[in-house]
């Protein structure tokens, strides 16, 4: 069942093409912090940048940052904003949407399918998650950004596999996030 969500979800498996994709599969992603829903979507995704994400946003609006679901910010597919707004807006029927968020989004429900109790602790703050690092469908990291460089902190010792993955995504990371000159 692991992998079939985190299939879904574009955390294993084919990644999308383009961030359009990623909004339309998932089809809401958390979007209080920009910087965390273009991260959202370079983790599902594959060859794109952060100015990817900010040209679909602005000159293609083909995304957009809205006010959906729990009053929250999400970012989501521009055609769909008619319906998911219609769905979220009433409240008798925004229960109905809740199932199909997941708590890699947004945190409401349990954790305890990517996460372990002693790592619950670690990676949330006040209900938030801090960005942290996934191995085959379970939590294995929190990673942070000074000066420009990712820098991972593991909950115990990894794999030499493992750990070359993580220091593969943290170089992409930094690639997604760099300006296009």
């Amino acid at each position: 069942m692991l992998a079939e969500r985190l299939a879904a979800q574009l955390l294993s498996g084919q990644p999308a093409e383009d961030p359009v994709a990623v909004a339309r599969r998932l089809p809401a992603v958390q979007g209080q912090d920009p910087r965390g829903a273009r991260l959202a979507i370079r983790a599902r995704s594959t060859g794109l940048t952060a100015a990817d994400v900010d040209r679909a946003l602005s000159a293609d609006r083909s995304l957009l940052i809205t006010w959906l679901n729990r009053g929250t910010l999400h970012l989501i597919a521009s055609e769909d904003y008619p319906w998911l707004h219609a769905l979220t807006t009433p409240p008798l029927l925004a229960p109905r949407l809740l199932g199909a968020f997941d708590p890699v989004l947004l945190g409401w429900c349990s954790r305890e399918a990517l996460l372990d109790s002693h790592q619950q602790r670690i990676v949330t703050v006040n209900g938030l998650f801090r960005p942290f690092a996934l191995v085959r469908g379970r939590a294995v990291a929190t990673w942070t950004m000074p000066a420009g460089q990712v820098v991972l902190e593991p909950f115990g010792t990894l794999t030499r596999r493992d750990e070359q993955a993580l220091r593969a995504e943290a170089k992409d990371v930094v690639r997604f996030l760099r300006p296009v000159v």
